[in-house]
């Protein structure tokens, strides 16, 4: 169907306009990665009889919440945890949850440090690569990649809670990258962390679209989430805009609610960050209201 003069006059609008970018996520992605440093440095310092206030009793096992769920089988059967797993990773399980419940995946794209990690690296492969960057892998190909996340996340599941044993530390790239000096960390999972840094250079966030089962669990709540990524057809420009500012390649533009299982809600897309036309893409429980014309 051809575009009206008036959309023409708003798509062309929408090319020239620079949107502010909100500070508050990285605030949020910098305090956490901070934060899990400073966990990291104290458990270094505990063997010299030191401790940082506040998080002196802090581990990357007692803060990891995909802890509580590989934890979940032997906790329900035996009373106890998977080893290295601490009453805290349970805690945390249930906030996530009821997080993702309302707000979706937030864990994933504001909180977790190995998906800040990958955005970082990815700025420097988006100088490199320009319009190419996080569109090089063929379509029909990353569409199937997507998916082996959740043959990961059953893997890890079944494996851990069969052998009380926490398997998923020998390939976990989160663990090796805050400890990759340390006897604890395998080879095999600094193998993937240097992967998953390279890979980061062509595809945005690439261990959270292929291989994070955390991620793959926590996305399912993007089906039945309360809070949504909202788009109102009747103002929307098709500027792509939104298509364009997603890390997880999601087609934003082509629905009026994004129920994608890979959605981590970042917000890059809404009208606050990318899109051109006031609230066209918001993130809320009920529809974008209409404009009036």
């Amino acid at each position: 169907m051809p575009k009206t003069i008036l959309e023409k006059d708003q798509a062309s609008k929408a090319k020239k306009t620079r949107k502010f970018k909100p500070w508050y996520r990285t605030a949020v992605q910098i305090f956490f990665f901070m934060l899990v440093t400073l966990i990291t440095i104290n458990t270094i310092l505990e063997k010299s009889g030191i401790s940082i206030p506040l998080i002196a009793s802090a581990s990357l096992h007692a803060i990891c919440p995909f802890g509580g769920v590989v934890s979940i089988y032997k906790f329900a059967t035996v009373g106890t945890f998977v080893q290295k797993i601490h009453e805290s990773s349970f805690i945390l399980m249930a906030i996530a949850f009821i997080l993702a419940i309302a707000f979706g995946p937030v864990i994933c794209g504001w909180v977790c440090p190995l998906g800040t990690y990958q955005e970082w690296i990815g700025k420097l492969g988006r100088k490199i690569f320009r319009k190419k960057y996080n569109n090089l892998i063929p379509a029909k190909l990353d569409k199937y990649l997507r998916f082996t996340r959740y043959i990961i996340m059953i893997m890890v599941i079944y494996i851990t809670a069969t052998t009380t044993k926490l398997m998923f530390q020998n390939i976990d790239p989160y663990y090796a990258l805050f400890n990759f000096w340390s006897d604890e960390v395998s080879v095999t999972a600094l193998v993937v962390l240097v992967v998953t840094t390279l890979l980061s250079l062509f595809v945005e966030r690439p261990w959270c679209k292929y291989a994070c089962p955390y991620g793959a669990l926590l996305g399912l709540s993007n089906l039945f989430r309360i809070f949504k990524i909202r788009r109102a057809p009747s103002t929307c420009v098709n500027c792509k805009a939104c298509d364009k500012a997603c890390p997880m390649n999601i087609p934003v533009s082509t629905g009026t609610a994004v129920k994608n299982h890979q959605c981590i809600s970042c917000m890059k897309c809404t009208s606050e960050s990318s899109c051109p036309v006031t609230s066209t893409v918001d993130f809320s429980t009920k529809g974008v209201k209409k404009h009036e014309n």
